[in-house]
């Protein structure tokens, strides 16, 4: 084994430190954790480069000029790991002034817990190179299926003293880099063998937090809990964003590590704002466990400042405006009520309806009659109360109304009414409980019930051919958050309390009538559908994260709904839900179930590269199978007739 060119030694007592921060940004922005994280370090740097993947802001450019000597902005190629050697050039002979470089990306939160022991714990030992946390080594690699995934530090935080640096192996390694077009280039071709690169080569290597000490072989995933009791100052953002089902099989709950966060100090607030403008709201709803079951109990301290809040209102006829002033009754404090209800229909009986309520409003109320029932709800909210929500004069906005959302079955009608309600206001206290959610977490944009699904067919597809719409309309608005898959985190019904400021891309955009004149709210990427569908999208662009709510009664129904539905689907392939999932994924869309749709899965299991070269065998035999059905029945018709 070839020697490296100088022994190990320890970090000086009076050594120099470089840090390369990478940031990367779809906006070109600085998101708030990472001040906070470059701001910790400055103590321990003597010099702080940030390289930025991609564009930057004058406001995020403002941001990092405080916790930084320097910004380097960089075609955004290569991911971080091209970046560290753009800055490595960058900073030429001029390293030979540190004994110590850390190359670091903005794929963690902290400083959690102190970065003083650390350093200090670390400093004193003779090595190479250090990282933060490790990776076991692994046989088959799970990347690739094949090989081994050899022992190394995680990439997000590695230390390399002045021994190693300066090396010929350094310079012939990073000169050697290979291109890296995708993620798993990233992680194959450097992060899974820069540390057996090295250690081969004879430099020493040594973890912070080694592996062997927890219960994993990858504890900055599955064990970030651990890590921090131990003192560990990062959390890594995965665990918090990762592909649910994966984090369900190993029961990684990111709310209970957010929990831990917030006990050590760290604002949770700018964990959730970076989340919240770059992860899917259903995916983060369900890692973060963003579920809150409200109960019937005192929950709420009265403020010194209470919120302004308005309820807005439509009803299309006088049935249940009775119903919903009671419901609306139970906010505490004073607020505002307004009515809309279409012209050329009810009008009359809905201002009498609200006029005779038997309960008394401490606010004003306001019916309006709006032009349109195109749109129904939504163009009533955001057209005919766009005054309202614009104005200033308000903190929280409720949306309610009086219709039934589609179902042909009587009983299924009254529950979606049930569950909108009773799931937004079910009680004084519960009501009150609402609020506090507001009042406890300012980073709390929305909150609404999660997708019903008793009497309704909405999972898995309940986008309802509105995504393609929302797409177009999202990118319109200037916003970026992922849109969700199969169906979207959002108050599907069209129901919801939230901060006015957390829709201001929604309600700051002049719609008109006739933008709504499209086929009715119903119709499939009808524009109030869509609106419907982006709300979480467009608060989280903002920094706004959204929780759903539900009291105990419905948690119950809904959960053993679930649960019972889930059971009988998984009945019939075997796994835990991921690999269910990901086989179901892979024999795509069943569709009818008939022959043709079982040759086309088999072929897609079994062929996947085949596939592409039979599809257009399979839409014409599709389309000739349609034609005939449509022949017959238009054959029988005339018999009948």
């Amino acid at each position: 084994m070839p020697a490296p060119i100088s022994q190990p030694m320890a970090f000086p007592r009076d050594g120099r430190r470089l840090v390369i921060y990478v940031v990367w940004d779809r906006r070109g922005e600085v998101d708030d954790f990472i001040p906070v994280a470059l701001e910790g370090l400055r103590p321990h740097a003597d010099r702080i480069l940030v390289v930025v993947n991609g564009s930057l802001s004058d406001a995020g450019r403002e941001k990092l000029t405080p916790v930084s000597d320097e910004i380097l902005v960089r075609e955004n190629t290569g991911f971080d790991i091209w970046a560290h050697k753009d800055a490595l050039a960058h900073v030429g002979p001029s390293i030979d002034h540190f004994d110590e470089v850390v190359l670091t990306n903005d794929t963690w939160f902290g400083p959690i817990r102190p970065y003083d022991v650390v350093f200090e714990r670390m400093d004193a030992e003779d090595v190479h190179f250090w990282g933060m946390t490790d990776h076991a080594r692994e046989e088959p690699n799970p990347f690739t299926g094949e090989g081994v995934l050899e022992y190394h530090l995680q990439s997000f935080w590695i230390c390399v003293r002045r021994e190693m640096f300066q090396s010929q192996a350094w310079a012939d390694y990073w000169r050697d880099l290979p291109e890296m077009p995708g993620y798993f280039d990233a992680v194959l071709q450097h992060e899974a063998v820069f540390t057996h690169h090295f250690v081969t080569r004879g430099f020493t290597v040594q973890a912070a937090f080694p592996s062997v000490n927890y219960p994993t072989d990858h504890p900055a995933l599955f064990n970030p809990e651990l890590l921090l009791r131990d003192g560990c100052p990062l959390l890594k953002r995965r665990p918090l964003f990762h592909y649910p089902p994966f984090l369900d099989r190993h029961a990684v709950f990111g709310r209970a590590i957010l929990s831990e966060v917030a006990d050590y100090g760290f604002p949770v607030e700018v964990i959730t704002q970076n989340l919240a403008r770059h992860v899917a709201p259903r995916t983060l709803n369900a890692d973060l466990g963003m579920l809150e079951v409200l109960g019937d109990g005192p929950t709420r301290e009265p403020t010194e400042h209470p919120f302004r809040v308005v309820v807005i209102a439509h009803a299309e006829n006088p049935e249940g405006v009775d119903d919903l002033l009671l419901r609306a009754s139970f906010l505490s404090g004073a607020f505002d009520v307004v009515i809309t209800t279409p012209a050329g229909g009810h009008e009359t009986a809905v201002r009498e309806a609200a006029a005779e309520a038997s309960v008394a409003l401490p606010g004003s109320l306001d019916v309006r009659v709006v032009p349109h029932r195109e749109g129904a709800d939504m163009s009533a909210f955001f057209v005919g109360c766009r005054d309202v929500l614009t104005a200033g004069r308000y903190d929280i906005v409720v949306k309610l109304h009086t219709g039934y959302r589609g179902s042909p079955s009587a009983n299924a009608r009254r529950y979606f009414r049930r569950f909108q309600w009773e799931n937004l206001l079910s009680s004084p206290a519960y009501a009150s409980g609402v609020l506090a959610l507001f009042e406890r977490e300012r980073g709390l944009g929305a909150v609404f019930p999660p997708t019903i699904h008793i009497g309704f067919a909405t999972l898995g597809g309940a986008w309802w051919g509105a995504r393609d719409r929302a797409e177009r309309t999202a990118k319109d608005l200037g916003i970026h958050v992922p849109l969700d898959g199969a169906s979207p985190l959002a108050p599907i019904g069209g129901m919801w309390v939230a901060r006015v400021d957390a829709l201001r891309l929604l309600i700051d955009r002049p719609w008109s009538w006739s933008d709504y004149s499209d086929g009715g709210y119903e119709g499939l990427g009808a524009l109030g559908a869509v609106q419907e569908r982006i709300v979480a999208h467009a608060a989280g662009e903002l920094g706004f994260h959204v929780r759903t709510i539900l009291n105990a009664e419905h948690a119950s129904l809904s959960h053993l709904a679930l649960e019972y539905k889930l059971d009988q689907l998984a009945s019939t392939t075997p796994g835990y839900p991921i690999e269910q999932i990901q086989f179901l994924h892979r024999l795509g869309f069943v569709r009818g179930g008939t022959a043709l749709d079982f040759l086309r899965m088999h072929v897609r299991m079994n062929h996947p590269t085949a596939l592409h070269r039979v599809a257009p065998l399979y839409r014409f035999v599709g389309r000739m199978r349609r034609g005939t059905a449509a022949v017959a029945r238009r054959v029988t018709r005339r018999s009948a007739a």
